[in-house]
């Protein structure tokens, strides 16, 4: 048995961040699927190890965390020296990593998630796409394209030429868009539709893909 857990499901957004940092780490885990249908995640034992009851809930022995972004750094950080080295660079580098992993959070993923919501997932449920939701946060995330797209005209990847958690943490929304009409907005955009190219083509994330599909 692997002495990490992660508890969730691979079509939860938040449990591929985490996930895609433990493929790039190199590091052995356990998937435990919750059944979300069965509504185990608002059950016991599931709420002792979430009491929000959200996936994932992670443990690496008898250290138990939650919300997926604050267990990437953790992975990043206490296993720095295997695999992909997720948080490169000095203090002021990780800070410049630090406040593009904020920007994702707060500034992507709102219009992002909404995006996915409205244009791949509610399809999936039988439901109808909001017209009006879409055009409102299609506009929200161009802007957000356009400083990337600035940003990506000076390096790589979003804060250097290294790929870090800042650009692993787009990946969940950024795969589903490219499979609806949104993806107008990445190609558009000549940097982000290479970065993406890139990020999406990671060895690491086509075994989440991989695992996706099987669900």
């Amino acid at each position: 048995m692997a002495p990490i857990k992660v508890h969730g499901i691979p079509l939860s957004m938040p449990t591929q961040r985490v996930l895609a940092t433990l493929y790039e780490k190199e590091l052995e885990f356990e998937l435990v699927p919750v059944d979300m249908k069965a509504g185990e995640h608002k059950k016991v034992p599931f709420l002792s190890l979430n009491p929000f009851g959200l996936t994932p809930a992670f443990e690496d022995g008898d250290l138990k965390l939650i919300e997926s972004r604050a267990i990437t750094k953790y992975i990043a950080h206490q296993y720095a020296n295997k695999g992909t080295d997720l948080a490169c660079g000095d203090t002021k580098q990780k800070a410049i990593i630090g406040v593009a992993m904020e920007v994702e959070a707060h500034q992507f993923d709102p219009p992002a998630s909404k995006l996915t919501w409205e244009l791949a997932l509610k399809p999936v449920f039988g439901l109808v796409t909001d017209k009006a939701v879409v055009e409102e946060n299609e506009a929200k995330l161009a802007k957000v394209l356009d400083i990337y797209e600035s940003r990506l005209a000076h390096s790589k990847y979003l804060t250097c030429d290294c790929f870090t958690l800042a650009d692993l943490h787009h990946l969940p929304a950024v795969q589903y868009l490219l499979g609806t009409e949104a993806k107008k907005l990445f190609d558009s955009r000549p940097h982000v539709s290479a970065w993406i190219a890139d990020i999406t083509s990671r060895p690491a994330w086509r075994k989440v893909h991989a695992l996706q599909k099987e669900y």
